[in-house]
């Protein structure tokens, strides 16, 4: 088993919580990991992306080479554009459609969204409405983790209990919310062609 992972977004979105519950369940699961974390210029606004490596042997490098990523998983979508140089031809791209419009020449939404479709693997959410739906905006970071979890090859329930482990300190309901999170993009995601 091995996964090359690349996640990206702007700060503030969650990125970082993404990569510790999978991190968390593929250890959990007895996998080794490696991982390297890029952040922006700014805490908040700026660009954010993580490179997970997943195997079940021993990793050398923590840094995923072009053309060899198995999953690219953005909480933006102009950002999991900017690492689709990364993604295999077996990869998946797995994104939220809600943008972050933080440049003046932000693209137009649908630019984005062809090429984005134009990928035959591909799960493409508005992971933020899925999460306000809830009663948590905040946990639209959780909603892509759910969709992206059908592709993980990491089981379902190690993914949801790395979800109760990171909150934990924050309470049932905050625990409950990311988990309903997370299980609205499994669904979604289940009921995707492929």
């Amino acid at each position: 088993m091995k996964r090359d992972i690349i996640l990206a977004g702007v700060g503030g979105q969650g990125i970082l919580s993404i990569a510790a519950a999978i991190g968390m369940a593929a250890l959990d699961s007895g996998l080794h990991l490696k991982q390297a974390e890029v952040h922006g210029m700014s805490q908040r606004g700026g660009d954010v992306s993580s490179n997970l490596r997943i195997a079940d042997y021993e990793i050398a490098s923590d840094l995923i080479p072009f053309g060899q990523a198995d999953l690219i998983i953005s909480v933006e979508p102009m950002e999991s554009l900017r690492y689709l140089p990364y993604l295999s031809e077996s990869g998946w791209l797995i994104t939220n459609t809600k943008p972050f419009v933080n440049i003046s020449n932000y693209p137009p939404i649908e630019e984005l969204m062809k090429e984005i479709t134009s990928f035959e693997k591909h799960v493409a959410l508005d992971a933020d409405e899925l999460a306000k739906g809830l009663g948590s905006a905040r946990s639209a970071n959780m909603v892509v983790l759910g969709a992206a979890t059908p592709y993980l090859e990491i089981p379902a329930e190690k993914i949801r209990e790395a979800i109760r482990k990171i909150f934990s300190r924050k309470g049932d309901d905050v625990i409950k919310l990311n988990v309903d999170a997370f299980e609205a993009g499994y669904g979604f995601a289940a009921g995707q062609p492929g």
